[in-house]
């Protein structure tokens, strides 16, 4: 076993071992190790991390020291040095009118060396570049071809997707995917549909190629002539996801039908003509084939804990909802009394009292209408009398009728919508 820590030179860059000489470091510390470039400026991903030998494929660098803050300070200075290096570079290229494009520039750790990274169709003689790059930056010069691909993970983006690249998120190697991939998920074969921004096709469809393999192991091609629980018939369709497939049967080829994989039997798998001397079995073997429909399970609303749809689905079963804490009255006793504690009674129509229960509170008899009239204050009369008059033109006139006002006519229009007489 071997104690190795990862570490990351670029946003979404891939990782490297290396080892950290018996320090501890932490996930997001600054290191300064050495590489095949020189001493390098990297970032911890992941701890100190025990490994087996077998995984190594180099042997392992060592981490010089932990970065300290005047790293940091020389990272920030050769971070404004390659903006105007990549400025100089796109002007001498201009100059020497070379067909290329500059992607990014890379200053190294130790500010001796300038990268710049371009993508071009074919071949670039930049011979002549690099010697006034070198007059003018006055460092050693180094220009690397990149791919698209490359070209899209340094400079980031979003996709049609609507998230930033995979490529320059948390891809550490570009995989490689073909058309057959999107043939295999039924995609639509659109170059415009299936290829991201740097013009290839999109990486994410390398994700789930494994499972469209698997489901295309269980699923009969198209054109397969098959057994249904309803007859003999050719795949029309098939839906991977779904495990579904439509059927053309012979008996009625205009309607196809879905059926589940589970419910065919595969005659011949793949395109060709029906087999020869192949005899239908009857319906009643092929109705074997069908699958039993699974009852649904229906939630017991009585027991519940929801009081709410245990009474809903006891009024629309037509029966009395129950209630915690509440018996439902029996058929034909006395509804319960109200809340306020008293209960009114009425007398029948022919004047008699109802009679009083068993155990039942008597009942206090009503007050006639006469003494509640009696009992209301004398003044009130008076203070009604000494009201004066009413003088308004509303108030009733002798006789008890109402005077009413004289309807004002309004002036007859000529005909042509004006409010003006007709002139004779």
């Amino acid at each position: 076993m071997v104690e190795i820590i990862s570490v990351r030179f670029k946003s979404g860059g891939k990782q490297y071992y290396f080892n950290p000489n018996g320090e501890v470091f932490q996930p997001g510390e600054g290191v300064i190790v050495e590489t095949s470039r020189g001493t390098e400026y990297g970032e911890c991903t992941q701890g100190n991390t025990p490994i087996d030998e077998m995984e190594l494929t180099a042997p392992l660098r060592p981490v010089l020291r932990r970065a300290t803050e005047e790293d940091q300070k020389v990272r920030e200075r050769n971070k404004e040095k390659e903006k105007r290096a990549f400025q100089i570079c796109q002007e001498k290229i201009a100059a020497h009118g070379l067909e290329m494009k500059l992607v990014d520039a890379e200053y190294s750790f130790e500010g001796n060396k300038v990268l710049f990274f371009f993508t071009a169709e074919g071949r670039v003689d930049f011979r002549a570049l690099v010697k006034d790059l070198a007059s003018a930056i006055h460092a050693r010069i180094e220009l690397r071809q990149i791919g698209v691909r490359d070209e899209a993970k340094m400079l980031g983006g979003l996709g049609i997707c609507g998230r930033p690249f995979c490529c320059s998120q948390f891809l550490d190697e570009f995989q490689p995917v073909s058309i057959k991939m999107a043939k295999t998920q039924n995609l639509s074969l659109n170059p415009t549909k299936i290829s991201g921004t740097c013009g290839r096709l999109m990486c994410c469809l390398k994700y789930e190629q494994e499972a469209y393999e698997d489901l295309v192991k269980h699923s009969p091609k198209q054109e397969s002539f098959v057994e249904t629980p309803d007859g003999a018939g050719t795949v029309s369709s098939v839906n991977l996801l779904r495990q579904t497939v439509q059927v053309r049967l012979d008996s009625a080829p205009e309607t196809p039908k879905c059926y589940q994989n589970c419910e065919i039997c595969i005659v011949r798998n793949g395109k060709g003509k029906r087999p020869e001397g192949y005899v239908e079995p009857p319906l009643e073997e092929l109705a074997k084939l069908r699958k039993p429909v699974e009852k649904e399970e229906v939630p017991d609303l009585k027991g519940s804990a929801s009081p709410l749809a245990a009474a809903l689905e006891a009024v629309f079963n037509g029966e009395t909802p129950q209630y915690e804490g509440f018996d439902a009255p029996a058929p034909g006793s006395k509804p319960p009394r109200s809340s306020s504690g008293r209960s009114r009674s009425r007398r029948s129509r022919d004047g008699s009292k109802p009679q009083q229960q068993d155990g039942e509170r008597p009942q206090r008899p009503s007050r006639p209408k006469q003494e509640e009239r009696r009992s209301r204050p004398e003044n009130a009369r008076e203070k009604s009398a000494e009201r004066p008059p009413r003088t308004d033109s509303a108030a009733p006139a002798e006789g008890g009728e109402k005077r009413r006002r004289p309807r004002r006519r309004r002036p007859r229009g000529n005909g042509n919508g004006s409010g003006t007489p007709k002139a004779e």
